[in-house]
């Protein structure tokens, strides 16, 4: 069942943070949009709902809720059904997917599932009233959950793309961006003890998922083991590793944007110039290919074979080929590099 607490107040320093933070980053959620709101039930996306509920109508926006049953556990039907009445109550449209058993097994493949039918239900928002778009996908991620992605992509080995994944504004399909929905995050500028105060002073109710107390699930078990002992030790981290992660994310996108203009400079016809892409260090040189892997649309490879391409265009060496996944081929002769794809 779903737990809630005092009287609901009509303005509140939370609201007046989220609006103005979005007052200063217009194109974030654009007044008059239509935005569908990915909420579970738990503290971080109730208090994304409640809040966007009262802002409504100094933005304009068109609300739209989606809820995805990962059939975990017995009580999740139950959520979603009172989840529905609830928003029902609030004159709110509601949507809700449930997975099929072995859907969802682990949480990658429940990430994916939920991305897909966001997608999905974008694509039917648009379709039923084409004049009015639905491009912008809303979740409840908060500074919390960004400290501990960094902290699980930093124990994977992430490159910094990996450590700065979670970002603001992206585009919900990194396979199609084309697509042209954005997946946006408004609460990461908010911590968790945030957002459980929000709910606790605006009434709303929480639905508590067991999953989110599951050790098989390895953010849990950072959650749960990790942080509170980096706390313990350094009161703050959490935030200051959120921090970060944001430094981060603004290093990779300056990083990114210094890569285009590098690779424009050694484009030529069919591929890179060789002589101008060896005299770089090799660090600069694996940078510079992976993102032109990536402009290229070829797919993305670990970075030993990188390093191992960007040894081989080096100084001195010999022509060479090396053939990637789907068809790919990169080839070197002595005065360029360049990229082939066969179906």
């Amino acid at each position: 069942m779903a737990s809630s607490s005092s009287a609901q107040l009509p303005w509140s320093a939370w609201h007046a943070r989220l609006h103005h933070k979005l007052l200063a980053n217009p194109d974030l959620l654009p007044a008059e949009a239509s935005l569908l709101i990915a909420v579970s039930g738990g503290q971080d996306s109730m208090a994304l709902l409640g809040l966007l509920i009262d802002l409504q109508r100094k933005h304009g926006w068109s609300l739209e809720v989606w809820h995805g049953d990962h059939n975990w556990h017995q009580q999740s039907a139950t959520i979603a059904t009172e989840l529905k009445d609830w928003c029902e109550a609030h004159n709110l449209s509601f949507w809700s997917d449930q997975a099929k058993p072995g859907q969802t097994n682990n949480e990658a493949t429940a990430r994916h599932w939920r991305y897909e039918q966001l997608t999905l239900h974008t694509e039917r928002l648009s379709s039923n009233n084409p004049n009015h778009p639905c491009r912008y996908v809303l979740t409840g991620h908060t500074s919390s959950d960004r400290a501990e992605t960094l902290l699980l992509n930093l124990a994977r080995g992430a490159d910094l793309a990996g450590l700065s994944s979670m970002r603001q504004c992206r585009p919900i399909s990194k396979d199609n961006p084309r697509k042209n929905v954005q997946l946006i995050r408004p609460l990461l500028g908010f911590s968790r003890e945030d957002t459980a105060q929000i709910c606790s002073e605006l009434s709303l109710p929480i639905w508590l998922d067991p999953a989110n107390s599951n050790p098989d699930f390895s953010r849990n078990r950072v959650r749960q083991e990790v942080l509170p002992v980096l706390e313990s030790l350094h009161p703050g981290c959490s935030l200051r590793i959120a921090a970060l992660a944001e430094r981060l994310n603004h290093h990779h996108a300056d990083q990114q944007a210094i890569a285009m203009l590098a690779l424009n400079n050694l484009s030529k016809q069919n591929g890179l110039c060789r002589q101008d892409l060896a005299q770089l260090p090799i660090t600069a040189r694996t940078t510079l290919l992976a993102y032109w892997l990536k402009r290229s649309g070829a797919p993305s490879l670990p970075a030993v074979q990188l390093e191992q391409i960007s040894q081989s265009i080096g100084p001195g060496k010999p022509p060479g080929s090396l053939h990637l996944a789907q068809g790919w081929k990169v080839q070197w002769q002595r005065n360029s590099v360049q990229l082939e794809h066969h179906d």
